[in-house]
């Protein structure tokens, strides 16, 4: 079985409905599986600490399950053209991993969601990528020949899923931004099992 890991931070619902359909994506490809996971919100209170475990949706993510994965991909809320805090602490602990070289070759990409067509869609995507180049991964993106790519008129990047929650603030996803995030746990899916197959390089 090729195990994809879904891994993401949602404040308002929207990054997490994109997990949910990437998830959708990856189980449509025969002899893989979807594993959701969140992370915990950053507190500016250094006393407080989050629960061990979440009140409602996936578990929280353990770095161990970045090692036992075939495939990574990454969802997050837009900061300032950025990703979140709390997804970005998770990674920054992920130095052990990094050293032993765990996440070499495995594929990997990026979704987000933003209030705003112009919010820093792009930006965010490629500085997620960022970290996941320094493990040594492999970079899997949405090409033209998806044809929501060409016809979305919200969410939607070459660079990997996106969603525009516009104002007031919609979890709720476009059809062509859920058949991108179907489209990219596919292609990750796709080439996470490829690869296995093939063997150790």
């Amino acid at each position: 079985m090729t195990r994809i890991l879904v891994l993401y931070y949602s404040r308002s619902g929207a990054t997490a409905n994109m997990a949910r359909q990437v998830a959708r994506g990856v189980e449509s490809v025969a002899g893989a599986t979807a594993v959701v996971r969140t992370v915990p919100s950053v507190s500016a209170v250094s006393e407080q600490t989050a629960a061990e475990i979440p009140a409602e949706g996936p578990p929280y993510a353990e770095l161990d399950e970045l090692r036992d994965t075939d495939g990574l991909i990454l969802g997050s809320p837009t900061r300032f053209g950025n990703m979140s805090a709390a997804l970005k602490q998770f990674l920054d602990g992920s130095g052990r991993l990094w050293v032993e070289g765990a996440m070499v070759g495995k594929p990997a990409a990026v979704f987000t969601s933003t209030g705003t067509l112009h919010g820093g869609q792009e930006s965010t995507l490629l500085t997620m990528m960022l970290p996941l180049l320094h493990h040594g991964m492999l970079l899997v993106g949405l090409p033209f020949t998806e044809r929501a790519l060409r016809e979305t008129r919200s969410g939607g990047t070459p660079y990997g899923a996106s969603h525009v929650a516009g104002e007031p603030h919609s979890a709720t996803l476009q059809d062509t931004e859920r058949q991108l995030c179907q489209a990219l746990g596919r292609r990750v899916a796709m080439v996470a099992t490829a690869l296995k197959s093939a063997g150790p390089a």
